[in-house]
């Protein structure tokens, strides 16, 4: 009898053992997931029910997904705006982020250890610190309210995370692929290119990705160095929406412009993660 009840005991704890986790896992998602969930749900509410706490939209509405649209509001244009600074950013991030990684993975010199640390410690500066000497320097050289203006310094708080992030990624692709390929004929440069580069795609797509995502979020610095409508972004377009009475908090207007500020990340996300994922766990050389 105590042996059937032991065997019963341990049997209910292996099975404990074997969901636990995957009711944390659980657990997380559901935690992570509810602000995005309680968005979507408040987007699709009717304007006169924004403040109901229904678990669902009693009525589904996409009457603020019209007033995100509105031709007053200038939404359209922030999103274009956003995709701009976004992409440029990105793809700046990438040429050079590229090029210094390779360089401080391959090249041995003195002091590359200090090179790194002073590179990564550039990105501990808080947004917030530099606001206040960027206005200054972009009001003297002409700058407010350009594009230049909001790419620069995004450029400047992308770049460490992405530099650190492929010097690693360089680091663990052994030497002997270059090598190979410059026995076969190639030049160094084109070793990097025909080999070293498409092997170091899932790292790039990851780097590009978080790239777009910080520069596509970034707030404090569109803020400041923009008052012109025609040339906000997305973030500080939603920040400035009003309802109609001037002092009305329109949260489902609100709710439906991060919905789809938040949609084309998720998108991204979604088509790249294949590549993101292939080859992190395959070894350099086959």
């Amino acid at each position: 009898m105590t042996t059937h009840a032991s065997a019963r005991g341990d049997q209910r704890e292996a099975v404990w053992k074997r969901w636990l986790p995957h009711l944390g896992i659980v657990g997380i998602v559901a935690f992570c997931l509810a602000p995005f969930y309680w968005m979507v749900i408040t987007a699709f509410r009717r304007p006169s029910d924004q403040y109901d706490t229904f678990p669902v939209p009693r009525i589904w509405s996409v009457d603020n997904f019209l007033a995100v649209f509105a031709p007053d509001t200038g939404f359209g244009r922030a999103l274009a705006n956003s995709l701009l600074v976004a992409g440029v950013t990105t793809v700046l991030t990438l040429i050079v982020g590229i090029s210094t990684a390779y360089a401080l993975a391959r090249l041995d010199f003195r002091g590359k250890n200090l090179v790194l640390a002073l590179i990564i410690a550039c990105s501990m500066f808080p947004g917030i610190s530099l606001v206040v000497p960027l206005l200054k320097l972009f009001t003297s050289i002409g700058w407010i309210n350009t594009y230049q203006a909001m790419i620069t310094p995004s450029l400047s708080f992308a770049l460490p995370l992405a530099v650190w992030n492929l010097t690693t990624f360089f680091r663990q692709m052994p030497v002997e692929l270059e090598q190979a390929a410059m026995i076969d004929g190639c030049t160094p440069g084109q070793a990097f290119r025909k080999v070293i580069l498409p092997l170091a795609a899932p790292g790039v797509f990851t780097t590009a990705i978080l790239t777009f995502i910080m520069a596509w979020n970034e707030f404090i610095i569109a803020l400041s160095m923009v008052n012109e409508k025609e040339m906000q972004t997305v973030t500080v377009a939603i920040s400035k929406f009003t309802g109609s009475q001037g002092f009305e908090q329109p949260f489902g207007t609100q709710m439906a412009a991060g919905v789809v500020v938040t949609v084309p990340l998720v998108i991204a996300v979604l088509i790249f993660q294949r590549r993101i994922v292939a080859g992190l766990t395959a070894g350099g050389v086959k």
